[in-house]
């Protein structure tokens, strides 16, 4: 089998590379290790940055987006009992979020994929790359039988678990890391959203957000210990503490339950390799970076690397200059790293740390009300949430 770009995983990142590949006339072939309906089903992120909308819409996948995306101008920090909006076109020059989730946005790319004839393999694992130097070759097993794909660069769009990032010379990749010595229990659950926009709670007992998929289903985070077991969470308990976290002196507020649909324990990570790019292999996506899911930026950095990516494969193919191939790595990373930092950022502004005294809760509590009355400080928030510009 051969192809012009073999892509690793049909994540967000693999499935749009490999459609916008197709609108420039690239071809590629994508292995996805998971069943199609796995795939699907997976619970991500649901905050889906300006210039993500932007690209999907343009791209000619955001019919559904359009039709079913929440646009969001705006969340509340609440600290010390009282709610605070930011406001992020006032602050951004009209620019806002929209609450979509991952799952949907698999689903359209999926069918713009199958649509177009594109090449999807499911169930075909990636287990060996060799040749990165010159003329790259994807190992890959199918139904039992081994195959191989020939290709002239590998998108390595596979996860933090993946075979992509593994296959660089250990002396030739950095890896940064930061563990959080906590996590974040979720739940899905079949209830109308109890406000209009999230919510982002720091509170003495622990860390809560308030999302939405859909104008029925909710979703919602505590703060808990990354060696915390679900079975010792009961919905009453879940539904307990999102209420006490919740819970403000301004206003009233009530939350709304439902059936709990799904519950998890995400625990929260830092993770960046450099560099994104060896030989003809580059890594995009959660390959190459993770961030705590607070700044809601996961799926956002996946879809900047491979807008990245598509452009600099396209200027090699039909202008034969490889110098966004050459900058791809550099390029990305200026981004990462300050996506990084407003994720970092964000956490540890709003949660509760094992160390922290009542000092570093004041500290905490001080520098809420400081982003949330300086102008200054609510456009360094709003900018970073909304997402920043990319120069392609």
């Amino acid at each position: 089998m051969k192809t012009q770009v073999g892509i690793i995983g049909a994540g967000p990142a693999g499935l749009l590379l490999s459609h916008l590949l197709a609108l420039r006339g690239i071809d590629s072939v994508v292995l996805e290790h998971h069943p199609q309906p796995y795939v699907i089903n997976r619970v991500r992120a649901g905050v889906l940055e300006q210039g993500t909308v932007d690209i999907l819409k343009e791209s000619g996948v955001g019919e559904r987006l359009s039709k079913e995306g929440l646009e969001h101008h705006g969340i509340e920090l609440l600290f010390g009992g009282i709610a605070r909006r930011i406001d992020f076109p006032s602050l951004t020059g009209g620019k806002a979020v929209t609450v979509y989730g991952q799952r949907e946005v698999i689903k359209d790319l999926i069918a713009a994929r199958e649509a177009a004839g594109g090449k999807v393999l499911f169930e075909a694992k990636a287990y060996k790359l060799e040749n990165l130097h010159d003329k790259p070759i994807i190992h890959f097993e199918q139904a039992g039988q081994a195959y191989q794909l020939n290709c002239d660069y590998i998108a390595g769009c596979d996860s933090f678990h993946g075979i992509a990032r593994k296959s660089i010379p250990n002396d030739i990749l950095k890896v940064y890391e930061r563990i959080y010595p906590f996590a974040w229990l979720g739940i899905l659950a079949e209830a109308a959203p109890s406000s209009p926009e999230l919510i982002y709670a720091n509170s003495a007992e622990g860390f809560a957000l308030h999302s939405m998929r859909s104008p029925s289903i909710s979703r919602n985070y505590i703060q808990c210990d990354p060696q915390d077991k679900l079975e010792r969470w009961t919905d009453e308990a879940i539904w307990e503490a999102l209420e006490r976290r919740l819970a403000r002196n301004d206003s009233p507020f009530k939350l709304s339950r439902g059936e709990i649909l799904e519950k998890s324990i995400t625990p929260m990570r830092s993770f960046v390799t450099e560099p994104m790019r060896y030989e003809r292999l580059f890594l995009a996506g959660d390959a190459a970076h993770i961030v705590p899911p607070t700044g809601a930026k996961g799926m956002n950095l996946a879809v900047s690397d491979v807008r990245i990516l598509a452009k600099a494969l396209s200027d090699f193919y039909q202008e034969g200059s490889e110098e966004g191939l050459n900058g791809y790595s550099e390029k990305c990373l200026n981004r990462v790293w300050k996506v990084t930092r407003f994720s970092w950022w964000m956490t540890s502004m709003l949660h509760k740390y094992p160390e922290d005294d009542d000092f570093g809760h004041k500290l905490q509590l001080a520098q809420l009300d400081y982003t949330t009355s300086s102008l200054a400080a609510q456009t360094t928030l709003a900018e970073n949430y909304v997402g920043l510009d990319l120069e392609l």
